[in-house]
């Protein structure tokens, strides 16, 4: 597991380029993400890497394939100091899980080894053995998650098909 580590405002137009939006397959916007901040992002990431971030990731157009690019590469969740209410509402919507939270985006480094309990909002850094604490979501919301999305979880409950 890797830590990806970037600051503040990154853009879902740095998440995945606008020119790759003509093909919505989810491995084809894996194969671009982040290009335009970290050129060896997609060719590094492993199913399991943590994104680390400042304040406002997501932040720009409202599309929601911004996350699907970050999870159809596999990464685990993304961890910012706060992140654009549009990308927080998509990442819920696709069963992406994200956390908010100042201390740990500032502290934890690129190497360092984590483990989340998004039950509780714990993350905590094995290298260091220091625990950050980030609000959990709700019972509904982690439903919506552990299902893969708002969609899936509808059709769980009979809601959708």
């Amino acid at each position: 597991m890797k830590v990806y580590k970037y600051g503040d405002n990154v853009d879902t137009d740095v998440i995945i380029p606008a020119r790759h939006l003509n093909n919505p397959d989810p491995k084809a916007l894996a194969s671009h993400c982040m290009e335009d901040i970290d050129s060896n992002f997609a060719s590094t990431v492993e199913p399991g890497d943590i994104v680390i971030a400042g304040a406002n990731f997501g932040c720009g157009s409202s599309r929601e394939h911004a996350p699907l690019a970050l999870k159809s590469c596999g990464v685990t969740c993304v961890i910012a100091k706060s992140f654009a209410r549009i990308f927080y509402r998509n990442a819920i919507n696709i069963g992406f899980p994200i956390l908010e939270c100042p201390e740990a985006a500032e502290e934890i480094v690129p190497g360092d080894q984590l483990s989340v309990d998004f039950q509780q909002g714990v993350i905590t850094d094995e290298t260091t053995g220091k625990q950050y604490h980030a609000a959990p979501f709700p019972a509904f919301i982690n439903g919506i998650i552990d299902h893969g999305g708002l969609l899936n979880s509808l059709k769980a409950r009979g809601v959708a098909k």
